[in-house]
C-alpha cells in the first residue's frame, strides 16, 4: 500500500508531502491546478520515460519519493529479496529528473534500472487513466486477473508443475539426440579409460610410488649414510655408545649417595641407552630393505613416467587422474545407455503431455466458467456508470499443446463493445480515457480487487458523467476501496464526497510564477470544497447544504 509520496520542484509543485491510509482517497481541484499531477508523478514512480519538461522551472531536478508498505504484497517482498534490494517490510522508491533529462532511480537506495522500477512498480500500483499506464491492458494482467477471479490457484499450479516435468523430459530428449551417433565416443573413451585402469592411480598409490623412487634414486646415499651411524653407534669404530653410557652411569651410581640428584641423571642416561638401542634396531631394519637394484630402479622410473605422461595427456595432476578415470567411467555408462533411456523417454514425454493436458482442460474449464461470469458482472456495471449498451466480453483463444506452456492451454483478451450495436473490441484498442477508466473500474469492482496489486489510481474515471451516474461511481469506487487501497482524481462532487480521506489541489501566482499546493482537508474543509465543486467560485447557502447532504449520504 502506497503510504507516503513526496514531490519536490516538480511541474508547477514546488513541494508536497502527501501521506495515505486505505480506502478511497479523492484528489479534486480546480481545472489547471495540477491535480493530475500527483498521477503523473507515480507514473514516473513506476518507471515511465521523463524529459525535462517535469522539472519546476528554475530548478536543476525533480526529486520524487513515494514509500509502500509490503505487508499485503508478497510478491514484491520476494522480487527485492531476489534482486536484493530488500529493507525489512518498507520499500522507499526514489526518482530523480535532472533538468537536462537525465534521470536516475533507488530502491531502498540503491540504484536500479529504470526496467527494474518498472517490474517492482507493476506489483505495487496500477494506474487506470491513459493507455500506456494501465496494467489491464497487457493481456498478461487480464489471465492474471480472470484467473485470481475464478479463484484456480490450485489448477493453475496443477498445469505448472506438469508443463514443467514435461520440459524437463523434452530437454533430456534433445540432449541425447544432439549427441547424434555416439559409437565413435564410446570407442575413444574406452581407450582412455584402458590406459588409466593399467595403472594404480588412486592417491595412496601415487604417494607410494614417488617415495620408492626417491629412495632408489638415493639408494647409494642412504646405504652409505646408515652403514656410517651403524659402525659409530655400535662400536665398529671405537667405544659404542651404549658401552659409554654404562660406564657413566657405574660411576655415577658409586657416588649417588653423597648427591641425590645423580639418581635422576642414571634414569636419564638409562632412557637414552633404550633410546640408542632401538635407534640401531631400526637403523639395521632399514639398512636390511636398501639395495642397490637397478633393474628396480628402472621399472619403478618407468611407472613413474607412465604416470607423468597420463597426468599431461589429460591435463590434470598425477593426483586427480583417479577422478579423471571414474568421470570417463561414468560418461561410458551414460553412453552406453543413451539409447535405452531415448526409448524410455518417448513413453515417459507421451505420458507427462498427456498429464499436462488433463490439468489444462480442468484449468480451461474453471477459466470459461469465471470469464463468463467476470463478462456479466462487469456488463452489468458498465451499463450502471453511465455507459447503456456497453458490453464486456472475455474472449478465451486455445493454442496449439505442441510444447508445454505453464499458463495453460489457452489465452484471454479482454472486449469491449462501448454502445450499442458495436462489435467488440480488443480492451487496448479503446480509444477513449474516460470510458477506459469506467470500464477498468467495472472490471475491479466486478473482480472485487482480486488482483494481486494493492494500490489503484482512477484518473479522471468521471470524465464525460454527471448526476445519478456519477454517484454510482463514487459508490463503485468507495466498494473498491474495502478491498484495495483506491486514489482517484476527480471533478465532479458526487464522486468526491464517498472518500474516506480527501486533498485538495489548488494553484496560486506569486511574481508571475504560478504554484500549486496539496491540502489534505479536514470534515469542514471537505464540506466547503464539495460546496466549491457544486456551485463554482461563490459558495452560497444553497451549495453549503447540498455539500452537507452528499456527506450524510455516504455510508
Amino acid at each position: 500500500m502506497l503510504a507516503h509520496l513526496s514531490l519536490k520542484h516538480f511541474a508547477v509543485v514546488s513541494a508536497a508531502e502527501l501521506s495515505f491510509g486505505p480506502g478511497l482517497t479523492v484528489i479534486s481541484g480546480e481545472t489547471g491546478a495540477g491535480k493530475s499531477l500527483l498521477v503523473d508523478a507515480l507514473g514516473l514512480i513506476s518507471g515511465l520515460r521523463a524529459d525535462s519538461g517535469v522539472v519546476r522551472h528554475g530548478a536543476d531536478r525533480a526529486e520524487l519519493v513515494a514509500e509502500f508498505t509490503l505487508d499485503d504484497v508478497p510478491q514484491a517482498r520476494a522480487w527485492l529479496h531476489e534482486n536484493e534490494l530488500d529493507e525489512e517490510e518498507a520499500c522507499q522508491i526514489r526518482r530523480v529528473i535532472r533538468a537536462d533529462g537525465g534521470s536516475r532511480a533507488w530502491v531502498n537506495g540503491r540504484p536500479v534500472t529504470l526496467g527494474q522500477l518498472a517490474e517492482l512498480a507493476a506489483q505495487l500500483v496500477e494506474i487506470h487513466g491513459q493507455h500506456e499506464h494501465q496494467a489491464l491492458l497487457s493481456r498478461t494482467s487480464q489471465l492474471a486477473l480472470l484467473d485470481a477471479f475464478g479463484r484456480t490457484e490450485a489448477e493453475r499450479r496443477q498445469v505448472e508443475s506438469a508443463a514443467a516435468l514435461w520440459a524437463a523430459l523434452l530437454a533430456e530428449r534433445d540432449a541425447l539426440q544432439e549427441r547424434g551417433d555416439v559409437s565413435d565416443r564410446i570407442d575413444w573413451l574406452q581407450h582412455q579409460h584402458g590406459e588409466l585402469d593399467r595403472e594404480a592411480l588412486e592417491p595412496d598409490a601415487i604417494a607410494r610410488l614417488q617415495a620408492d623412487h626417491r629412495r632408489h634414486a638415493h639408494a647409494a646415499g642412504l646405504i652409505a649414510a646408515c652403514d656410517n651411524a651403524f659402525a659409530r653407534l655400535g662400536g665398529e669404530e671405537g667405544p659404542s655408545l651404549s658401552r659409554s653410557l654404562q660406564q657413566v652411569r657405574g660411576e655415577l651410581q658409586r657416588v649417588a649417595e653423597h648427591e641425590p640428584q645423580l639418581n635422576d641423571v642414571d634414569a636419564m642416561l638409562d632412557n637414552a641407552a633404550i633410546q640408542i638401542d632401538e635407534a640401531l634396531a631400526l637403523l639395521d631394519r632399514v639398512r636390511s630393505d636398501l639395495d642397490l637394484d637397478p633393474s628396480a630402479f628402472d621399472a619403478i622410473e618407468r611407472q613413474l613416467g607412465r604416470v607423468h605422461e597420463l597426468a599431461r595427456k589429460h591435463r590434470v595432476t598425477p593426483e586427480q587422474l583417479a577422478a579423471q578415470r571414474d568421470a570417463i567411467a561414468a560418461e561410458l555408462e551414460t553412453l552406453r545407455s543413451a539409447g535405452v533411456r531415448l526409448g524410455r523417454l518417448e513413453g515417459e514425454i507421451a505420458e507427462a503431455r498427456q498429464a499436462w493436458r488433463e490439468a489444462a482442460d480442468v484449468l480451461g474449464h474453471a477459466r470459461r466458467e469465471a470469464a463468463a461470469r467476470l463478462a456479466s458482472g462487469t456488463t452489468a456495471l458498465i451499463a450502471e456508470l453511465g455507459m447503456g449498451g456497453g458490453r464486456f466480453d472475455v474472449a478465451i483463444e486455445p493454442l496449439e499443446a505442441d510444447r508445454p506452456d505453464p499458463q495453460g492451454g489457452e489465452r484471454v483478451e479482454f472486449l469491449v463493445a462501448a454502445n450499442p450495436g458495436q462489435p467488440a473490441r480488443a480492451l487496448r484498442k479503446v480509444a477513449s480515457g474516460g470510458e477506459l477508466s469506467r470500464i477498468s473500474l467495472a472490471i475491479e469492482v466486478a473482480a472485487l480487487g482480486l488482483d494481486a496489486v494493492p494500490t489503484m489510481v482512477f484518473d479522471e474515471v468521471d470524465t464525460g458523467i454527471g448526476g445519478a451516474v456519477a454517484e454510482i461511481v463514487g459508490q463503485k469506487l468507495r466498494a473498491l476501496g474495502a478491498s484495495r487501497q483506491v486514489l482517484c482524481v476527480t471533478h465532479l462532487p458526487q464522486v468526491a464526497a464517498q472518500g474516506h480521506s480527501h486533498y485538495r489541489v489548488s494553484k496560486t501566482a506569486s511574481e508571475g510564477v504560478t504554484q500549486s499546493a496539496v491540502q489534505s482537508l479536514d470534515a469542514k474543509q471537505r464540506e466547503e470544497e464539495l460546496a466549491r465543486m457544486l456551485g463554482g467560485v461563490e459558495l452560497t447557502r444553497e451549495a453549503r447544504a447540498a455539500a452537507k447532504r452528499l456527506l450524510a449520504d455516504v455510508d
